[in-house]
């Protein structure tokens, strides 16, 4: 029973509003959203800071829905999605991870670090592009998701990839929200 209290305390040291593991399907989409939000009130948040932590926190948690290997595909069923939102300095982040392919791991990076080299305005102007030339992914995606978070931001995404056998990579993606908007 003592890991219980050491994952409290690290909740609170880490300062975690919330934290979940396990499938990410719409309906829990829609309660973590729901969660969130009632902790953010109770912080006082501010209207601007929320819609932005929102507009992350469901690009991450769709990226997940659409892009994470299905459970019933991996042979370690202990290779779920882990999703967390929390507050540091003065800032919040949101923190996702979720088993991928790892034959995606190349494209999914390269994307990244386009998106990171990439000021407010070419930011602004790859998304204007692919809205105009972009296809859709069997996934039902364009690709805009990373763009979007990267946007609302206003910071670097950060992300690792750490292998989990020949076949599965852990994708894991943190998000940066300044609370002190510009």
């Amino acid at each position: 029973m003592k890991y219980i209290y050491e994952l409290h305390r690290t909740m609170l040291d880490k300062d975690l509003i919330l934290v979940y593991e396990g499938e990410i399907t719409q309906d829990i989409t829609k309660s973590v959203l729901s969660m969130a939000e009632r902790n953010m009130d109770s912080y006082g948040e501010q209207s601007k800071i929320k819609r932005k932590v929102f507009n992350v926190m469901v690009e991450c948690l769709q990226n997940i829905s659409k892009y994470a290997v299905p459970m019933e595909k991996q042979s370690d069923k202990k290779n779920s999605a882990v999703f967390m939102i929390g507050k540091e300095d003065n800032s919040y982040f949101i923190t996702s991870g979720n088993p991928i392919l790892s034959k995606n791991v190349r494209d999914i990076a390269k994307r990244l670090e386009r998106i990171n080299d990439l000021d407010k305005d070419g930011l602004k102007d790859l998304y204007k592009d692919i809205i105009k030339n972009g296809k859709i992914s069997a996934k039902g995606g364009a690709g805009l998701g990373f763009i979007d978070m990267a946007r609302k931001s206003g910071e670097k995404l950060r992300f690792d990839f750490e292998p989990i056998n020949d076949e599965f990579t852990f994708f894991s993606l943190k998000t940066t929200i300044p609370r002190n908007l510009k």
